[in-house]
C-alpha cells in the first residue's frame, strides 16, 4: 500500500459474511467525506466488537486509514517553502510551472502594484534567468526587475572618433522627461537586453533608435567585454551585467536621436570625459563603469596609477555570469 492514495478491492466481514465493494481508484478528500451518505446507523451497528479477526492481516484496514491521511507524499516536490523572517512557516503549491503561467502571474501582480510603487513601467519584458544563456524561467516588466532582485543585462556602446591622434567620445544627454535619470549624461548608445533578441541585434536596434546609426556602421561595433555591479537602494536590489561595445565612427558622422529619449549629443575629448567622471555626478551611474572600462582598454588608466588593479577588479563587483 503506497501513500499516494487509497487502493482497495473488497473488504469481507467474516462473521456476517457481508461484502462491501470499495473503489479501486484513489478517493479524493472530497469524495471520502462525501461517502458519509452511503451508510446508515444500521450499517454501523453491524460491526460488533465481539466479531473480529485475530490474525495479523486484520491490521490491514488500519493501515488503509493511516495511508489515507498521508496520501500523495510523493508530490511534496510540487510545493515551495513559505518563508517569513528566515523561518519556514509553511508550504505553497507551485502552480506556476510553465514560462507562460509565471510571466502572466507576475505581470498581473506588477499591474496591481502600479506606477506608484514601481515607477517607470515601460511595457518591456526582461528574461528571468539564473545566468546568461541559460533557460528562461519567465519574463517580467523591466522596471520591476530591481524590486525582485532579478539579474538584468544590457548593452552599452562607446562611440568614438580619432582626430590628429586624439580620441573623442560621443556623449549623450538624456531627455529631461525620461522617467529615470532625466537630464543625466549617458553613453552614446545603451539599452536593456530584452526577451527574444540577441545582444548584437539589440545593439543594432538601439544604435538606430538612439543615435540614428545605420546598420552598415553599427554592425561593425566590437564586443569588448562586460562590467557588473550590485547595489541596494531602498526596496530595489540592482544586479546588472552590461555588455560593452566600442564603435569607431567616421569623423564626419553626426548622431541624431529618433526615439526622443536623448536631448542632444556632444563630441568630447576622452581626457575631458575622464575628468567629468572623476569630479562630478553628471553621468548616469552605470555609464561611469562602461567608460572607465574604456579608459583601461585604451591606455588612459595605466598600471603605474595607484590602485590600478583594485579599480580594474571593481568593474566586475557584481555576479558577472
Amino acid at each position: 500500500m503506497g501513500s499516494s492514495g487509497l487502493f482497495l478491492h473488497s473488504l469481507t466481514i467474516p462473521t456476517r459474511n457481508l461484502k462491501f465493494p470499495l473503489r479501486s481508484s484513489p478517493l479524493s478528500a472530497h469524495q471520502f467525506h462525501s461517502s458519509a451518505s452511503f451508510f446508515t446507523w444500521d450499517d454501523v451497528v453491524r460491526f460488533s466488537p465481539t466479531h473480529r479477526t485475530t490474525d495479523s492481516s486484520s491490521l490491514q484496514g488500519f493501515f488503509h486509514k493511516v495511508n489515507l491521511c498521508n496520501r500523495n507524499a510523493d508530490k511534496q516536490t510540487e510545493f515551495v517553502p513559505f518563508v517569513v523572517e528566515q523561518q519556514t512557516v509553511g508550504y505553497v503549491h507551485n502552480r506556476l510551472s510553465s514560462y507562460e503561467d509565471r510571466t502572466i502571474a507576475v505581470g498581473n501582480a506588477i499591474k496591481c502594484l502600479g506606477e506608484e510603487l514601481i515607477p517607470g513601467i515601460r511595457n518591456e519584458l526582461y528574461p528571468v534567468i539564473s545566468s546568461f544563456g541559460t533557460p528562461e524561467f519567465f519574463s517580467l516588466e523591466r522596471a520591476a526587475a530591481p524590486y525582485f532582485g532579478i539579474k538584468a543585462y544590457g548593452v552599452h556602446m562607446n562611440g568614438y572618433v580619432e582626430r590628429d591622434g586624439e580620441k573623442f567620445l560621443w556623449v549623450a544627454k538624456r531627455s529631461k522627461v525620461k522617467p529615470t535619470f532625466p537630464g543625466k549624461l549617458d553613453d552614446m548608445v545603451a539599452g536593456g537586453q530584452p526577451h527574444g533578441i540577441s545582444c548584437e541585434e539589440n545593439l543594432v536596434k538601439e544604435c538606430k533608435e538612439e543615435a540614428g546609426i545605420p546598420r552598415s556602421i553599427s554592425s561593425t561595433a566590437t564586443a569588448v567585454g562586460a562590467v557588473s555591479y550590485m547595489g541596494i537602494d531602498g526596496y530595489r536590489f540592482k544586479r546588472d551585467v552590461l555588455f560593452c561595445y566600442d564603435l569607431k565612427l567616421p569623423d564626419d558622422f553626426i548622431p541624431t536621436n529618433e526615439d526622443e529619449e536623448v536631448e542632444s549629443f556632444k563630441l568630447v575629448p576622452v581626457t575631458q570625459v575622464a575628468n567629468i567622471i572623476r569630479s562630478t555626478d553628471y553621468f548616469k551611474a552605470n555609464c561611469n563603469l562602461v567608460i572607465i572600462d574604456f579608459l583601461f582598454r585604451h591606455g588612459y588608466i595605466k598600471p603605474e596609477d595607484v590602485g590600478y588593479l583594485k579599480l580594474l577588479q571593481s568593474l566586475r563587483s557584481g555576479d558577472c555570469t
